[in-house]
């Protein structure tokens, strides 16, 4: 039983995934309803406040759902939301048995939904696959029991440990293939972020371009400016964007230029200062309550030293080139004031080519 019950939750996991980066602040997740060993409906949640997935794997199986198996990447929600309870449906369907990859996170409700079932004399199942249905939804997880997004630090840097040739110089590094995966990137996260230098000097759209046309979703541009040096000219701002633009800076800003941005089409928010640098933390507490599960955050050094010295990065891209930039160079991250920063937590889940370039994928430990 144990082997069949992984096959088919390799399959609910299969459904889950095409419905990364669209389902936020809800999670992606699979259902497959299986009956005599035959899939006989699927079905995946696709955008937050419509049908879950278990609804369209039940109402493709149709009658076929009275006493077969259902397996659920995520366990079957027992409250009523934007949607009502999923548990009433299975109930409904006549469902015999339900295999859960993973308990919800939320502390509120976890456990809840497999409860009612076992209640109403369903056999559950659970922890099929967990390590793979939690890998899918991290940015979820981390939103639901911290109330902040999933960070992620995203850097194309030479082998030298280099992101630009020199300071106030836009450098590109990484070949074509690695930036088609940053686009995907892009399509798959809620927010990208980036400092002032960054903004000033490469001038960036923050936008999502993949080959098809129309079927990339610009995230939120995110922008560290506490003195609000971005002009109201910057090309992320003046753009035809399905996206805004949120500028952070000090509670002092000039009130003049933030009226300026603001005309312009720019959302300014005010966070406290320390020491000359916007607190990240209560951006990132803004962030969570406005539902963003995950940042993508592209630079530059002092951002990136910043995150990283706060201990608020839960995950690292690095697409390594194959060149050397010199000791003039920028590095990937500057720490101020401290010469060295604790990385004993960061483990390396795994590389892979991209083109000429290697992308190295670390994470960091959730219980930070």
């Amino acid at each position: 039983m144990a082997d069949i019950d992984r096959s088919y939750m390799h399959l609910a996991l299969r459904e889950a995934k095409k419905g990364i980066g669209r389902t936020s602040p809800n999670p992606c997740v699979g259902a497959v309803v299986v009956k005599n060993n035959k899939v006989v409906g699927k079905g995946y949640h696709k955008r937050a406040g419509t049908p879950h997935a278990e609804i369209h794997a039940l109402r493709e199986a149709g009658k076929k759902a009275k006493d077969a198996t259902l397996y659920v990447t995520l366990e079957p929600c027992n409250h009523t939301g934007r949607t009502p309870p999923c548990t009433k449906v299975i109930l409904r369907a006549g469902i015999s048995r339900v295999v859960i990859g993973m308990l919800d996170p939320n502390p509120g409700v976890a456990g809840g939904g497999a409860k009612k079932l076992v209640s109403n004399g369903v056999a559950v199942s659970s922890s099929i696959l967990e390590n793979e249905c939690r890998g899918i939804n991290l940015p979820f997880i981390k939103h639901t029991t911290t109330g902040r997004p999933w960070v992620i630090i995203k850097a194309g840097m030479s082998i030298d440990g280099k992101i630009a040739a020199g300071p106030g110089q836009s450098t590109r590094i990484t070949g074509q293939k690695s930036l088609q995966r940053v686009h995907a990137l892009r399509n798959q996260v809620d927010a990208i972020l980036v400092g002032i230098g960054t903004g000033l000097v490469d001038d960036p759209s923050l936008t999502t371009r993949l080959h098809r046309r129309g079927s990339g979703r610009d995230p939120l541009r995110l922008v560290l400016d506490a003195e609000l040096r971005l002009p109201e000219s910057a090309t992320m701002i003046q753009q035809e964007s399905s996206s805004q633009t949120w500028i952070f800076c000090g509670r002092g800003a000039d009130k003049k230029k933030r009226s300026k941005l603001e005309e312009a089409g720019a959302v300014v928010k005010t966070v406290p200062v320390s020491k000359g640098m916007l607190d990240l933390k209560a951006v990132l507490s803004e962030l969570g309550k406005a539902q963003i599960t995950s940042v993508l955050v592209e630079g530059g050094s002092k951002v990136h030293g910043s995150f990283l010295q706060a201990n608020l990065a839960d995950q690292i891209l690095l697409f390594v080139a194959p060149v050397f930039l010199g000791d003039q160079g920028v590095p990937l991250a500057s720490f101020p004031g401290k010469k060295k920063i604790d990385m004993s937590q960061l483990k390396i889940m795994s590389t892979r080519r991209y083109g000429d370039d290697v992308l190295i994928d670390g994470r960091f430990n959730l219980k930070r």
